[in-house]
């Protein structure tokens, strides 16, 4: 049966055709949906994990029990998965364990535009790139063969337009691979030194095989044509560049790309007169052309930047696009995201955004958008639970001077369970004073309403214990811990300035459901009539001050007609924040 399936759909798709019994993951753009789809799948356990190191653990104790495993995760997700990660490749598996990297070039949805081939090559582990969603089936099928076969795990490279664009694929019926025997062997799965030495020249021994492997993998192959121009592409530029350069040129398709095969790539090379290496970010193919001693055109003329798309190949070559349809670019009108209305941050951040001499340390997450106007309030955000950290850091550095600065960190509840928890034990531990604010509005936000631990329910929507944030801050051992309603902006006032005050480590839990949950009947009970009731503008009354327009919320516009305030009803979910505002009472309910 043929279907139409983005890549993250097929990668999945292929997990499961290959046997896969065991899938884990942190959820993370472009990368998120892959175990959304594998959980579908009943014979596939699928699990959300608090964060990506725990996710490889997981699918590593998986493959040496002896079942098929893997895990998928953003590229800087691999950062946190990486200390286990070096390890592995050096152990070997069991059973089959394939790693999938989502990179984002162009860094639509990320702090950082990262190449993950560069941890396929530091971290020795065989590595394929597909180029479609076909291709994502049939390499994840091929990589848990081959990681068997070769006795080491595989990663699997995707960047975010392989992720999610749609292309036909052929499905197969699933394979049922009978579980591996488990045997005690120290040797091969305790890493102490002397045994880490002897495994370290088999994982060299290993690369060698897998180089000879490469030169006659099905995924790379020759597509001769016109011997003028050669290019040379993996993963997705494939395309690009057959959509730019057509039959006027000669291809070296790449899809097997560590170990790269030296032999096929100067063949190549020597059949072609001129050679381009199409890649998007580092020069990592490039690189590897280059030390064969082979001439080729890259980085010297395409960027390191950004996705390298049709456009922009044609542009780098100074050809014509044809296609292409122009306009007056002056017209386009800048719409910067914001938070959505009825957002439980917006609330928090239009009050913490107007306090006067702190630094407001950041995370990953919606809430991130506070860096924004109107709100301006939010000064770092480098990585998923450093807000508490930097900001522990910070607060320290403030405290040798005397200009009395404090520091407010916040981070979202998916969050904090992935990496906060540890920076929250630093900075009680090593006795800090920061004011830290967790941002519980019940789900994974960001990404799309995933589960974590803080929920109630697994990947696979099954209820299970939910782990209290309150009394998990009360055990790391805060003394001031309050839960609050962040809509309340007198009662955010209140706690900020009481906070503020001391001179120890508080943390506030701002505990309101993002607006767009599918509400839980635990949800229901707790929170009652929540977004049940809509606002309106007593035009009477209103001034046109625009007060209530610096809360953020996209339901208000103002009408310069007029000179009032509209409120959208399609928009409105009656949150309020925008009536406590209003110096002259002028929104109201509706009727």
């Amino acid at each position: 049966m043929k279907k139409l399936m983005t890549g993250d759909e097929a990668i999945a798709r292929g997990a499961y055709e290959a046997g896969v019994r065991h899938a884990s993951a942190y959820p993370g753009t472009p990368s998120t949906e892959i175990l959304e789809n594998l959980a579908t799948y009943k014979e596939i356990y699928a699990e959300w994990a608090p964060n990506e190191k725990v996710a490889i653990e997981s699918a590593i104790g998986a493959a040496v029990a002896g079942a098929r495993s893997m895990v998928s995760m953003k590229h800087v997700g691999m950062n946190v998965a990486a200390d286990p990660m070096f390890t592995w490749a050096y152990m070997g598996v069991n059973a089959g364990n394939v790693i999938v990297t989502a990179d984002e070039p162009g860094m639509f949805s990320s702090q950082n535009e990262q190449d993950n081939r560069n941890y396929a090559k530091a971290a020795k582990l065989a590595m394929l790139e597909p180029s479609d969603s076909q291709e994502c089936i049939d390499m994840m099928k091929a990589a848990f063969d081959l990681s068997e076969e070769y006795d080491t795990p595989f990663m699997i490279r995707m960047t975010t337009r392989v992720c999610h664009s749609k292309s036909i694929v052929q499905l197969s019926e699933r394979k049922e691979v009978p579980l591996k025997e488990w045997t005690k062997n120290p040797a091969k799965y305790v890493c102490l030194p002397a045994m880490a030495r002897n495994l370290r020249v088999k994982l060299q021994e290993r690369m060698d095989r897998l180089a000879a492997y490469s030169e006659t993998s099905p995924f790379n192959r020759m597509e001769m044509g016109d011997t003028s121009v050669g290019v040379i592409a993996s993963g997705v530029c494939y395309y690009y560049a057959k959509e730019v350069f057509g039959d006027r040129a000669s291809y070296l398709k790449l899809g097997f790309t560590h170990p790269l095969p030296a032999n096929l790539i100067r063949d190549f090379c020597s059949k072609v007169d001129k050679v381009y290496i199409l890649e998007e970010n580092d020069p990592y193919i490039e690189e590897f052309v280059k030390q064969q001693g082979c001439a080729c055109i890259g980085k010297d003329v395409f960027p390191y930047t950004g996705e390298l798309t049709p456009d922009v190949i044609r542009e780098c070559l100074g050809e014509k696009n044809t296609n292409k349809i122009d306009f007056d670019r002056s017209k386009l009108i800048g719409r910067a995201p914001t938070f959505c209305a009825g957002c439980p941050h917006r609330g928090l951040f239009y009050r913490l955004g107007k306090k006067k001499n702190i630094m407001i340390s950041g995370d990953i997450g919606c809430y991130t958008l506070a860096a924004s106007k109107p709100y301006s309030a939010m000064d770092s955000t480098v990585c998923m639970g450093a807000s508490i950290s930097l900001g522990h850091g910070a607060q320290r550095a403030f405290n040798l001077g005397d200009s009395g600065r404090r520091v407010v960190t916040v981070l979202g509840d998916s969050t904090f369970f992935h990496t906060g928890i540890n920076s929250l034990i630093n900075t009680v531990y090593n006795k800090s004073n920061t004011v830290n604010i967790i941002l519980d509005n019940r789900i994974t936000g960001m990404t799309g309403h995933q589960e974590n631990p803080g929920t109630g329910f697994t990947a696979k929507g099954e209820p299970t214990t939910l782990i209290s944030i309150e009394s998990l801050v009360k055990a790391i051992g805060i003394k001031h811990v309050y839960v609050i309603d962040p809509n309340n902006l007198a009662l955010v006032d209140e706690t900020l300035d009481k906070c503020l005050a001391l001179d120890e480590p508080s943390v506030i839990i701002t505990r309101w459901p993002c607006v767009l949950k599918k509400f839980s009947q635990a949800d229901k009970e707790e929170f009652g009539g929540m977004f049940s009731t809509k606002n309106k503008v007593d035009e009477e009354k209103c001034i046109g001050c625009k007060a209530c327009l610096r809360t953020g919320c996209p339901a208000l516009s103002f009408d310069k007609a007029s000179k009032k305030v509209r409120i959208s009803h399609a928009q409105c979910v009656g949150c309020d924040v925008c009536t406590q505002v209003c110096p002259k009472d002028a929104i109201v309910k509706e009727d």
